[in-house]
């Protein structure tokens, strides 16, 4: 049985010196951003905007045990946008950004629903780095940190929901803000931690707004094929031609790679950086690029229709891997084409997360899949993660601490002010909140979006439907406002 690997073109294949994970069933990564607009290099946020201020707050390693070494401390990072802030004396509200798998500084540079809302309600933005990611790690470095047993313990979702509420109330005594609302916000694994933080820290947080939150990917809530059908469909939509064409190419792919010298003419089909040692190396590659164009399957251009674009548009004369190159070329024109990616920060922390706690059943058993059949295998994803650091991942936890099994019926009895925002394009989206829980947990969900696609810099030239999603969005939490200041002024009376 082939394992399935589930690599977008940033998350790369995480080895630790020279220790190698092996072949576990990967969870795509749950960035925000398309790793195509994401400058590596932004060191200096000021490049980014001079009204930000940069500040480090004494962060408790461990909020919820009461031994010797569970009051260390490390600085965690959190940024200030004030320019628009009304002010603690008119109970101004506060914007808060829940860093999510990686530094914070790449995500400030692009997420725009923050500062292009935050002047109309006078608010307060802060954007708070997640533990161990960016310079919010205890170690100062991550490889040391997933390496330390007894460290990499505090690296969890629960750990980091409590960061978030001391910051904030740090945050609001500091500024003497006790009656500013604040709004959670995230996308991604971010969007979950925003719904979750909702849910655990309701006293702190008015509200939550969740872009693309897979929160129903744990525990088999959400079919193992949701991930790769969502791919699937976006592809096939663009064009049936282009569909066949990728489905047949994997079994071509094996025959080329089974002759004697098979392994040198895929190299040179695909303008590989360094020579294929395994064709294994050259389909990760294709799954993973197809995954990312669906997953940040964004308008004007549209990656999977640039894909298609380029495979439909090659000559029927040549072959089929070079018509699938062509679609390669046509959504990403390089000079060669690195097989073996990089390892980063943020693929050795979200492997850690994803070997613990955040265990996403994602698979493909589905017959008319694009991609060959490769089912999930939990026991084969257990082993691989003892392998490498020696515990098995809690599969049921996530759902046993945040719920998920019968969401409907759970958060209408005692749930609010949450926004699930998702767009039906988005592959994470078949595990996304999607239709209302009540008449304040509410799905905003757009046919053509993409992942996280409303939370980011809006353009001029943006589609009426985008628009219009931000627009309901942003009328939802004027509501939310509305209702918190009438209570607060009768509070007073």
């Amino acid at each position: 049985m082939r394992v399935l690997l589930q690599w977008l073109l940033i998350f790369v294949a995480t080895t630790f010196t020279t220790e190698t994970m092996g072949a576990p069933n990967k969870t795509p990564k749950l960035s925000p951003i398309d790793p195509r607009l994401r400058d590596l290099n932004i060191d200096n946020l000021a490049t980014v905007s001079s009204d930000l201020e940069t500040f480090f707050y004494n962060q408790t390693l461990d909020h919820f045990n009461y031994k010797p070494e569970s009051y260390t401390t490390f600085p965690q990072r959190y940024v200030i946008n004030s320019k628009w802030w009304g002010g603690a004396h008119n109970n101004a509200p506060i914007f808060a950004y829940l860093g999510a798998e990686g530094p914070i500084d790449g995500d400030i540079k692009i997420l725009g629903f923050l500062p292009e809302n935050a002047p109309r309600f006078k608010a307060l933005i802060v954007y708070i780095e997640h533990r161990f990611y960016g310079k919010s790690n205890p170690v100062g470095s991550m490889e040391k940190s997933v390496k330390n047993k007894n460290l990499r313990g505090y690296f969890n979702s629960a750990q980091a929901l409590a960061d978030y509420a001391e910051v904030l109330e740090h945050l609001k005594k500091k500024l003497h803000a006790h009656n500013s609302p604040i709004i959670v916000m995230g996308g991604s694994y971010g969007g979950m931690l925003a719904s979750w933080f909702r849910l655990k820290y309701p006293h702190i947080a008015l509200g939550a707004l969740a872009s693309s939150a897979p929160i129903l990917y744990f525990d088999n809530i959400t079919p193992e094929d949701g991930y790769y059908s969502v791919v699937t469909n976006d592809f096939r939509e663009v064009s049936e031609n282009c569909y066949t064409t990728i489905r047949k190419s994997w079994d071509e792919i094996e025959k080329v790679a089974s002759k004697p010298n098979g392994l040198a003419i895929l190299s040179q089909k695909f303008k590989t950086c360094s020579p294929l040692k395994d064709p294994v190396d050259l389909t990760n590659f294709l799954d993973s690029t197809y995954a990312s164009a669906a997953q940040y399957n964004a308008p004007p251009k549209y990656p999977t229709t640039q894909i298609c674009q380029g495979i439909d548009g090659a000559s029927k004369t040549i072959d089929i891997l070079d018509r699938v190159y062509a679609g390669i070329v046509a959504y990403q024109n390089k000079p060669c084409y690195n097989m073996t990616q990089e390892v980063s920060e943020t693929s050795i922390g979200w492997q850690w997360q994803t070997c613990s706690e955040m265990v996403m059943p994602i698979g493909i058993t589905s017959k008319v899949s694009m991609f060959p059949s490769s089912p999930y295998d939990l026991q084969e994803f257990i082993n691989n993660c003892k392998k490498l650091y020696g515990v098995a991942p809690r599969a049921h936890w996530a759902t046993t601490y945040y719920g998920g099994h019968d969401i409907r019926l759970v958060l209408s009895k005692f749930a609010s002010n949450i926004i699930f925002s998702n767009g039906l394009r988005d592959p994470y989206s078949s595990a996304g909140v999607l239709e209302d829980i009540s008449d304040s947990i509410l799905a905003v969900k757009t046919t053509n979006g993409s992942h996280c696609l409303d939370i980011l810099n809006s353009k001029e030239g943006d589609p009426e439907w985008l628009v219009k999603q931000r627009h309901e969005e942003v009328q939802i939490i004027k509501r939310w406002f509305g209702k918190y200041y009438h209570s607060l002024r009768v509070l007073k009376q």
